[in-house]
Parts: C-alpha cells; structure tokens; sequence
C-alpha cells in the first residue's frame, strides 16, 4: 500500500493580516500624539502674564501741561513822587476804592536844587509815558474798530456761503483780543495820567530850605478797583519812588503758564486752556490770548537751564473763589477730535523707524505694524493696522514675541 501524500499547510489569510498592521500603526501613533501632549503639558513654557488694553474710538485731545497762576490783568502802584514824610494809611487789602479817592498823603520834604530838578525830570518823564500811553489808545481803538468791521464782513460773507463759518469764530476772538487790548491801553493811560498829575502836585507842593509850612499832596486811585496790597500802612519818612498802595480790579483776571520755548510754538492764540487743580472739582475753561514772544532762563528742579515763554489766556468760565496769585494746573489744548481710532500708548514700541504692538490672537501674542497720528500722556491716535475692538499687550516686555502664548492679569483687557 502505498505512502499517503501529506496535505500541505493552507495559504496565510492575507486579508486578516493587512488588516491587523494599519490597526497597529493606528495605536503606536496615538500612543506617540499621547506622549507628546504628555511632554508638551509637562515641559512647555508657562504663558506670559499680562495687562490687556482694547482698541477704542471715542474723542482724543493732545495737550501741553503746566503749573500757572491767576494774576490782575493789571496792576496799578501807587508810589511817591518824591521824598516825603507819609501819613498813616487807613486802608485794607481787598478794600474797594474809586477813581480819584486818596489813598496816601504825603508831606514833602524840602528839597535843594539838585532834588528839585531830579523832580522836575520824574514830572517830565511822567508826562511823556501819559502821551505814549495816549497813543496806544488811539492805536488799539483803530484796530479794534478794524476787528469790529472786519467781524461784520465775515458774518456777511457767511450767510452768502462765500466762507466757511470756522472763519466767523477768528474773527470773534480777533474781536475780543483788540478789545481786551483797548481796555488795557486805556487802563494804562489813566494811570500815566495820575502818575504825572501826582508829580505834578509833589514838585509844586515841595518847599525850598527855609521856605514857609509845607503843604500836603494827596496820592489818589488812578482807576475804580480793590487795594491787592498796602505795602507802607505806618507813619514814616519815604524816598521818592516808594511803593505805597497797589490797586487792580480784581473782575479783571488773566491765566499765566510758562512752558518750554520747544512747546510755545505750537501755541497759538485762540487755543483752549483748561484749569484744573485750583482746588474746586469743576475745570475752568480759558483762551489763549497771548505767547509772549521772548523767552527767559529758568533753572528746572533738577538744575537744568531751560527756556520758558509766558502763555496768557483769558478766562471764559468765572473763576469764582480764585484771586490774584492762586495757582492752578493748566493744560493747554492743541488739538483735538471727536471720533478717533486710540489706544493705550503704553502698548506701542519701535522697530526701527515703525511703531508696533501685540494683537491677542486665540491666546497668544502676534506682533503687528501700525501707524500712529497724534500722541498724548496716556493714548496714541491709530491711523491704520488696528480697528476698534482688538485686543493688545499693554505693557510689551522682552518676555513677549511673535506666537508667545499669553495670559490676561486684568479682565478682558478694558482699560
């Protein structure tokens, strides 16, 4: 019998086989994904804390910020016209006076030959300053007769729609200054006129050695105001040239605030002031009239030289409790918007010669080119690279680049 021929082995399943290495695969890389999270959790950097700022579009003002203080617009001394032996003043500070009341009487002292003729020159001198002072006068009533016309053509101009109404609000305040500046032209006339209608009365009322009783000269109010301070109230022998009362009238009021001749350029008249910190809660309104145009030396805190202009500005809002003297904080307004695109300034830094911030970006840091308009202590006006409701680092530091993941330390970043 013969040998029985052994069966081979059937086929390997090929079909099962192909299946079960993807189903491997599949599990290693899950694994691998497993791992690698497991890794990235454990080993990756913590993110950035840091403070948000939004992108806003609201009103934005660039200003020019200073101490000052409120003085009289003008002030009035009252001194003696020569030497002479004063009677006790009975008058006050703040105390009201009129035009031509006396407010000192003195009784000259006998003068010689060289006296009298220095008071025959003060009487001349004082003569002259009243004829300029008169012509000052006649100057700004011409200009302000000018402004006046000139207002009225504008307004003529405007209704006819040949201008645009902006002109209208300069030539109000061109207006307003030329007549500001007549009343203190003619101030300043009346008080040249006193002046020498008192040295007048002092050289006439001087005796010479050996003469008869002296006579008394009566020193009075060149204007109708309040006495802002007495400064000799005894009994006492004075030099010609004393100050002896200072009047001024204390409805008359002016802004004063020295800045950096760098910052006086861009100041110009018309511009708004407004006062803050004099000690009221409310912010007092006032108007540039005048940047004087010479500068002085002013040593700063730190012992720097600087040099400092005078801005005067006249007050719009009444001032209320303030006098003469009182300080203030004033902020000068050189522009201004009504609806532009800001943001914290303190999120800006500079790359080159480009201005750029953080953009938050599904919690991380992407950094982004903008162009800034306008700047101010606090916000930066942004003219393209930002739109309102975005979100920035406010505070960038070397901690933070380009896909850094970050953290807010402040809720939604809103301020």
């Amino acid at each position: 019998m013969a040998d029985a021929v052994p069966t081979p082995p059937p086929p390997p399943n090929r079909h099962r086989s192909a299946g079960r290495i993807p189903r491997r695969w599949g599990m290693g890389a899950v694994g691998v994904l497993i791992v690698a999270a497991l890794l990235w959790f454990l080993f990756s950097p913590d993110p950035v804390r840091v403070e948000l700022a939004r992108v806003t579009q609201g009103p934005m003002q660039v200003t020019i910020n200073n101490q000052g203080q409120v003085r009289v617009h003008d002030k009035y001394n009252v001194a003696a016209p020569v030497a002479a032996e004063l009677q006790r003043i009975e008058l006050h500070d703040g105390d009201p006076v009129r035009k031509g009341q006396t407010v000192a009487v003195l009784k000259p002292l006998p003068m010689d030959m060289r006296q009298r003729q220095e008071a025959v020159a003060r009487l001349e001198a004082a003569r002259a300053m009243a004829r300029e002072a008169g012509l000052r006068v006649r100057r700004a009533d011409t200009e302000l007769q000018f402004a006046i016309s000139e207002r009225a053509r504008i307004e003529r101009l405007i209704k006819d729609n040949f201008v645009s109404p902006q002109a209208a609000d300069k030539a109000r305040t061109a207006e307003s200054t030329a007549r500001a500046e007549w009343n203190a032209a003619k101030s300043r006339e009346q008080a040249a006129l006193a002046d020498a209608r008192a040295a007048e009365a002092a050289l006439s009322a001087a005796d010479l050695p050996g003469a008869g009783t002296k006579r008394q000269v009566q020193l009075v109010s060149p204007v109708d105001g309040y006495v802002l301070r007495v400064h000799e109230r005894s009994e006492r022998t004075v030099s010609a040239g004393t100050p002896l009362v200072t009047i001024g009238d204390p409805t008359q009021y002016e802004i004063v605030v020295d800045v950096l001749s760098t910052d006086a350029v861009k100041i110009a008249p018309g511009n708004i002031m407004l006062l803050e910190g004099w000690g009221g809660g409310k912010t007092l309104q006032a108007k540039v009239r005048l940047v004087e145009p010479v500068a002085f030396t002013k040593v700063s805190a730190l012992g720097v030289e600087e040099q400092r202009v005078n801005v005067l500005a006249d007050p719009i809002d009444p001032l209320g409790p303030l006098g003469d003297g009182y300080r203030i904080e004033a902020r000068i307004v050189i522009w201004s918007a009504d609806q532009v695109t800001k943001v914290a300034g303190s999120s800006l830094f500079r790359v080159g010669d480009a201005w750029h911030v953080f953009v938050v970006e599904n919690g991380h840091a992407r950094e982004r080119e903008v162009k800034v308009g306008q700047r101010n202590q606090d916000e930066a006006q942004i003219l393209s690279g930002l739109t309102p409701g975005d979100t920035v680092v406010r505070y960038p530091s070397n901690q933070i680049s380009n896909g850094t993941r970050i953290e807010a330390s402040n809720p939604a970043g809103n301020r």
